[in-house]
């Protein structure tokens, strides 16, 4: 049947089978931590929809199998399209005990049959998440900054707003950024904001940080090439890269210890956005625990020389960024 986003509250506890589709990667992913909510402690695990439909056979036994769950089971299948339309009727007709089935797709036509399924059957639900307007985008932003207690003016959550292009996961990353560099400000400028959201027309923090975790060299350099940084875009992107650091430690010691990547990518919390997937395991190629600590340690390192020397923050950052890519890891 097909669902409303503010209707999921309601349903959300009485069905097991949820569709989401459409451009807006950002309410996809509200919507689905939504869902994943009503069972905190339940065992989730996200697959690409190539992944199922060249190993069906596992698929299903995962799904069986009460080795892998104490509780309920919540499956992720990410890039869904027509072509696992029939796993999923099969999957309906085994009336499975204890399982949430949730589906990540894109713009799906009228005629999709995926679509057509999760519309007509009413235990079924179908929600279409459509780009945001900007006033819902401006009432997020000025939530967010109520949240934490910075003050902002019009003018400024429509110069973030600008940048989103209708998506709330555009958005999401923007205000990171501005949360790291506005610690300890009560208040924050058009000339600040309009630095860290033109960080890169082309690229963002997040895209620097893991291509130079990935150690793609001729990305990363392109990336330093094509921006012109300042003094307090450095102080942002070692604080982002401590977190990336730090939450790429966590995977490695968990890769560490079972020797088996695709379980440790699939089983993280929070779970990793099915994008992010394939570049999270290059990392965790190039890294081990030992390094990646060493790494944690010289970025803190890094940000105490800044403090002391802070018209020197852009070459210690080049500097500190280049010296990755060309720094031997585990590979």
């Amino acid at each position: 049947m097909i669902v409303k986003s503010y209707e999921l509250d309601k349903i959300k506890n009485n069905l097991n089978f949820f569709l989401f589709y459409g451009k807006n990667e950002g309410l996809k992913n509200q919507h689905i931590k939504q869902l994943l909510g009503k069972n905190n402690n339940s065992n989730v695990i996200k697959y690409d929809e190539k992944e199922i439909l060249e190993n069906e056979d596992i698929f299903f036994e995962s799904i069986l199998s009460n080795s892998l769950f104490e509780n309920e089971k919540s499956i992720i299948i990410n890039r869904g399209t027509d072509k696992i339309n029939e796993i999923i009727i099969n999957l309906i007709e085994r009336n499975i005990d204890g399982i949430t089935i949730i589906i990540n797709a894109n713009v799906l036509e009228k005629k999709s049959k995926l679509r057509k399924l999760f519309e007509k059957e009413k235990n079924l639900a179908c929600i279409a998440t459509y780009p945001d307007t900007n006033e819902i985008l401006s009432n997020l932003t000025l939530a967010f900054f109520k949240k934490i207690k910075i003050s902002i003016s019009q003018q400024n959550i429509n110069l973030i707003v600008d940048k989103c292009g209708g998506d709330r996961l555009n958005l999401e990353n923007e205000l990171e950024k501005i949360k790291i560099y506005s610690t300890k400000k009560k208040s924050i400028s058009s000339e600040e904001i309009s630095k860290l959201i033109n960080l890169s027309e082309n690229h963002t923090f997040y895209e620097l940080i893991d291509n130079c975790l990935a150690k793609n060299a001729n990305k990363t350099i392109n990336i330093l090439n094509e921006n012109n940084f300042s003094n307090e875009d450095c102080i942002i992107i070692l604080r982002t890269f401590l977190l990336k650091a730090k939450k790429i430690l966590s995977l490695s010691i968990e890769y560490d210890k079972n020797k088996d990547i695709n379980q440790t990518i699939n089983s993280a919390k929070p779970p990793i956005f099915w994008k992010e997937k394939d570049i999270v395991k290059t990392q965790l190629n190039k890294w081990t625990p030992e390094t990646i600590r060493e790494l944690i340690y010289l970025i803190n390192d890094i940000e105490l020389q800044i403090k002391k020397n802070y018209n020197n923050s852009i070459l210690l950052v080049t500097d500190f960024i280049l010296n990755q890519e060309y720094t031997k890891t585990n590979n």
